[in-house]
């Protein structure tokens, strides 16, 4: 009888175990809005890389198409390059990519810009949401955080833009890290580490040419010399290098949070990081939730 028992409980363990792995993994849905095509790149370009990597979906949507963010070129022509430059560096990180009619400079917090996003967010049926803090020192970066946080409630009302359905679920909503300190300072909620994609970020933000290699807005012929832009290979060693300082920084800076989320022996290890804050509005996660929708801390 002992034995018999013994049996059907292991034969119960192993249908479980059956049913469990045949259970379909959620499918995490990640979109991030940053002002131009290039904000949501380099803020979460190295997580965005390892969500696709897992499998989930990811989107970038750049609210402006970007056509003043270069000091020699501007217009339609520069619009149109921008949008290919976010497109490819998008398909280089296995994601998505939107670039919003609204000119460069020129976001406002409208109610008809506030219906953009909040169907947007709904279209893509999003679990996360990326965007500026309203604190920031670009009006259209400023602009941008406020329509997304303003979108937060409303996305979940049936009858606020009733032609595109309501999210199932309020999303998470989180920001990109700045350095301002007034009206208070950037908090890292969650740190993440990504000294295991970073190659493939760089890879990515180098299609990015006419912000990376030719300074944008702020550039100039002489940026062209320092950043060699003629030169593919030596201008992305410069690129990396770049890189490897500002996430190094990040790192560094949010190092308690890499402590926590890692533990000490990995936290203190981490070089490169990206690093977010939950936003006063949508969802409040809980550690276990954040756990769930940033996959990457391996048991």
């Amino acid at each position: 009888m002992k034995r018999i028992l013994t049996i059907l409980l292991f034969h119960f363990l192993l249908t479980s175990l059956a049913e469990a792995a045949a259970q379909p993994k959620r499918v995490l849905r990640i979109i991030a809005f940053g002002a131009h095509p290039d904000d949501a790149e380099f803020q979460l370009g190295g997580c965005a890389i390892k969500w696709a990597q897992l499998g989930h979906k990811v989107k970038l949507v750049s609210v402006t198409n970007g056509d003043i963010g270069h000091w020699k070129m501007a217009g339609g022509p520069l619009a149109k390059r921008r949008t290919a430059e976010s497109k490819e560096a998008a398909k280089r990180m296995g994601v998505e990519s939107l670039v919003l009619d609204i000119h460069d400079g020129e976001i406002m917090p409208t109610l008809a810009n506030r219906k953009t996003i909040a169907r947007l967010i709904r279209e893509w049926q999003a679990d996360l949401v990326f965007t500026h803090r309203p604190h920031d020192y670009h009006p259209d970066h400023r602009n941008a955080g406020l329509l997304i946080r303003d979108a937060a409630f409303m996305v979940g009302v049936p009858f606020y833009v009733p032609d595109t359905p309501p999210v199932k679920r309020n999303p998470v909503f989180m920001y990109f890290p700045d350095r301002f300190k007034r009206p208070y300072p950037f908090q890292a909620d969650i740190a993440i580490s990504i000294d295991d994609v970073f190659d493939k970020k760089v890879h990515a933000l180098d299609a990015l040419e006419s912000q990376v290699y030719e300074g944008g807005a702020n550039g100039s012929a002489r940026t062209l010399i320092i950043r060699k832009a003629h030169d593919p290979v030596a201008r992305k060693e410069i690129l990396k290098a770049g890189w490897t300082a500002r996430n190094g920084r990040i790192a560094n800076l949010f190092r308690e949070s890499l402590v926590k989320w890692y533990g000490p022996e990995k936290g203190k290890a981490v070089k490169t990081a990206e690093a977010f804050e939950i936003c006063e509005y949508g969802r409040r996660p809980t550690e276990a939730e954040l756990k769930i929708l940033f996959p990457f801390f391996k048991k």
